[in-house]
């Protein structure tokens, strides 16, 4: 009998302050940052309390995912990985191997194509599987930003914030930023993302909304636009006094929610007299965790 598995995926995050710059270094490459990097990135992880909750989150995913596909009687298991941190995708993929699976399914935790990012993952799965002594077959989740249950679970967020908020309100959509040479390559993360914000607010019901970016990175080069926090003053500038943000990019709770927009933003919008909400996260949800086993589903491994 065929052994499948699902292998979930996620950008990673340093355990603790110490590790930082182990993690920073691994994001670039192997080149150490610069004490002022350093230092800055530091003094973002204390504000949110010293580390992010990513690599927690992305287990209690898998586990939780794991107990959906048991009560469905199925044998699939389910692991979780992170591209920049332990566990590292190349162990959990030897790992699996080790386990005795045949066929692996990876998910990024990020519903929007983009070669830069989603396509990094699927090269060190590949990479990984290639050095193994036992290879599996793969099959890859490259985008499911119009699965019907992503959409459903985003518009109850945006629901049930606006329930709360209790007056109208400006939503804007976020994602994580990319350098803007991707639209020049066809790259597809700008069109899918404004495709799922438009399904996320008509299946809401909200007709007032805009798309930003997030967490640029400091480069020598453009990225993609417009920046959060220019587009925030711009719809103060134009009247807009309650905003909510929904974060569509992202799936859970790290460094770019907890720090770009709970601090962040949330320091811009005090100082500019605007009331400012942000929808919560996915995490492990059970509605997040019913839409990662649609997906499985749907892939035909559940077994």
């Amino acid at each position: 009998m065929t052994r499948k598995a699902v292998v979930l995926m996620a950008y990673g995050t340093p355990r603790t302050l110490d590790d930082v710059e182990a993690y920073y270094t691994h994001i670039r490459g192997g080149r150490k940052p610069s004490e002022a990097e350093l230092s800055d990135l530091v003094q973002r992880y204390k504000a949110i309390g010293g580390t992010s909750p990513l690599t927690e989150i992305t287990r209690k995913q898998s586990s939780g995912l794991n107990e959906r596909l048991l009560r469905a009687g199925s044998n699939t298991r389910v692991y979780a990985a992170m591209k920049h941190s332990p566990p590292f995708i190349a162990s959990v993929v030897k790992q699996a191997s080790d386990d005795g699976v045949d066929e692996l399914l990876a998910i990024a935790l990020a519903p929007h194509y983009s070669r830069t990012s989603i396509g990094s993952y699927i090269a060190s799965v590949r990479e990984a599987n290639e050095g193994l002594r036992r290879r599996m077959k793969l099959t890859f989740v490259e985008s499911w930003h119009d699965h019907p249950a992503l959409v459903d679970v985003w518009s109850r967020r945006v629901n049930d914030a606006a329930s709360r908020i209790g007056e109208r309100f400006w939503l804007v959509f976020s994602a994580h930023s990319l350098p803007a040479r991707i639209l020049a390559e066809g790259d597809p993360y700008n069109t899918q993302l404004l495709a799922t914000s438009e399904l996320v607010a008509k299946r809401a019901g909200r007709k007032d909304w805009s798309f930003s970016y997030q967490s640029a990175s400091q480069t020598h080069e453009p990225w993609l636009g417009p920046d959060i926090l220019e587009h925030l003053e711009s719809l103060r500038a134009r009247g807009e006094r309650s905003l909510l943000i929904a974060p569509i990019g992202f799936v859970s709770d790290h460094l770019e929610i907890l720090y770009d927009i709970d601090v962040e933003c949330a320091q811009w919008a005090r100082g500019a007299g605007v009331g400012l909400r942000r929808c919560e996260s996915l995490n492990d949800s059970s509605e997040f965790l019913d839409c990662l086993f649609s997906i499985v589903r749907d892939r035909g491994f559940l077994v």
